[in-house]
């Protein structure tokens, strides 16, 4: 992992296409991801977007964006502004291609040091998007946020299995996952297991009902409409779909979605999201 630092000229991205309904703008504390090697890399949509990866293959770079903090505070009232404007809300998915959990981030602190800046002038919403438990570190620095704005931490558990044959482990354990998302939510924080995107998943019930212990509610997305393309093109050029299949059929095609969020609705009605409208924070 070659891993690089950085000084930004913008921090702010006002969002578009997928996200585009979630929040007015998206944040990236790091370009690239350690996880690229994880399971959550095999199918990650990043990895097609070569404005980002610059000709790089995903997993062997990370650039810490070491000036995020200080270009969020120039931003943060001009883009306040448009956002409320145009959006009705200033409102920040961080992140969206890259963790903001990475390992190096103890020792570098991007996230923690935007998080400290938006203590300061904070947006209307944040929603915090990871893979690992890490996040579960900055539990006093999202507790005090949370006191200021409308927060949400997203942490992605895609099914009750580990592994799947044929393709890398896990940023963290299932179980370590579960442990983070029952610590966060014990100290207030507003906390949503988003499987995504959704794999086979062994036993439903038991995993619905360990999420429905352990968070405030889940999100499934399956990678048809959910990777950026309109048929799961995207995620079907990786080795993703074949593991899938090679575990369940099924569980490639769209209806495999259905029947999990049935699955979830049994045990937690009226916190269950699917696609896009639970990212957005819209449950049923």
């Amino acid at each position: 992992m070659a891993a690089t630092q950085a000084e930004v000229r913008a921090i702010l991205t006002r969002t578009s296409g997928f996200l585009r309904t979630v929040t007015s703008h998206s944040l990236q504390p790091y370009r690239g991801c350690t996880y690229g090697n994880a399971l959550c890399g095999v199918g990650c949509y990043v990895q097609h977007n070569r404005w980002l990866t610059r000709g790089e293959r995903w997993g062997t770079f990370l650039e810490a964006r070491v000036n995020a903090a200080q270009r969020y505070r120039e931003q943060a009232a001009a883009e306040r502004a448009w956002a409320r404007r145009a959006r009705g809300a200033f409102s920040i998915f961080m992140s969206s291609s890259t963790d903001p959990f990475v390992p190096q981030e103890e020792r570098l602190g991007v996230t923690r040091s935007v998080l400290a800046a938006m203590l300061e002038d904070p947006p209307d919403e944040l929603v915090v998007q990871t893979h690992s438990h890490r996040v579960a570190g900055a539990a006093a620095l999202l507790r005090e946020l949370s006191a200021h704005c409308a927060l949400r931490v997203h942490l992605s558990i895609e099914s009750d299995r580990d592994r799947l044959p044929g393709l890398p482990p896990p940023a963290s354990s299932v179980a370590d996952r579960l442990a983070a998302a029952a610590a966060l939510r014990a100290t207030g924080l507003k906390t949503v297991i988003t499987v995504s995107p959704l794999l086979p998943i062994e036993r439903p019930r038991a995993f619905f009902e360990a999420i429905a212990a352990a968070a405030d509610a889940v999100v499934i997305d399956h990678f048809i409409e959910g990777d950026g393309s309109s048929d799961g093109g995207r995620t079907l050029a990786t080795p993703l779909p074949a593991a899938m299949a090679a575990v369940d059929p099924h569980s490639v095609e769209l209806g495999y979605r259905e029947r999990m969020v049935a699955a979830a609705r049994q045990v937690m009605p009226g916190r269950v999201g699917v696609s896009i409208d639970g990212f957005a924070g819209r449950y049923a």
